[in-house]
């Protein structure tokens, strides 16, 4: 038993006990988020800021610029989706679930090919390409940045590149040592199933009704 423990959480004796506490606090919040999102509830963005904020300090303090930058494109992007989800189309009616126009599509693939280029460049300027897991750093981060872009604007979608980003990062992880925060991984994507279901159902209960 102690063997499981020590591989699972052995990393942990040599950070500092604030840190460990942090975590575990940016990984509850973090739940709770993409808990709302699934529920499609505003709480969503404050939540999630408050997760963001702490691992964007964590992340930088542990030099990790691919996931510390992708955290702090969420706080941005959890702002304006704050606004987007509150902004009435009309005079009853708040931004509502859709489908990804077309035009919604060309703009996801710019995002994704232009954070491909922006996290080359960093970690290029910063001389992080030390391993392999940079490269893999550099998929997932555009994967997020497209995904948290589609969320703030209510797009099914979203959930979809949540579902991939999430299944890459809970061994990516657990192999830089955050087992709490790969455990989060874990169950994101569990609720991104869940929440790409309950959307769609809410989708085709309106198309019913319309």
């Amino acid at each position: 038993m102690n063997h499981i423990f020590d591989f699972l959480f052995g990393q942990y004796f040599d950070y500092e006990t604030t840190d460990v506490i942090l975590e575990i606090t940016a990984v509850v919040f973090g739940f709770l988020s993409v808990w709302f999102s699934k529920q499609n509830k505003i709480c969503v963005f404050p939540t999630g800021m408050i997760s963001t904020v702490i691992f964007v300090y964590l992340l930088l303090k542990w030099e990790l610029l691919g996931d510390m930058m992708i955290n702090a494109y969420y706080f941005i992007m959890s702002v304006y989706g704050w606004y987007i989800w509150t902004r009435k189309v009309d005079n009853s009616q708040v931004t509502p679930i859709s489908k990804t126009t077309n035009k919604e599509k060309k703009i996801s693939l710019l995002i994704f090919i232009a954070t491909l280029f922006f996290v080359f460049f960093i970690y290029q300027t910063f001389d992080k390409w030390t391993s392999w897991v940079a490269y893999i750093d550099t998929i997932t981060t555009a994967i997020f940045f497209v995904g948290m872009w589609l969320m703030a604007k209510r797009k099914i979608e979203n959930w979809i590149l949540w579902i991939i980003g999430d299944i890459i990062s809970v061994p990516l992880y657990f192999y830089k040592g955050f087992t709490f925060t790969s455990f989060q991984y874990l169950g994101f994507t569990i609720i991104a199933i869940y929440g790409y279901l309950a959307w769609k159902k809410h989708l085709n209960n309106n198309f019913q009704t319309v």
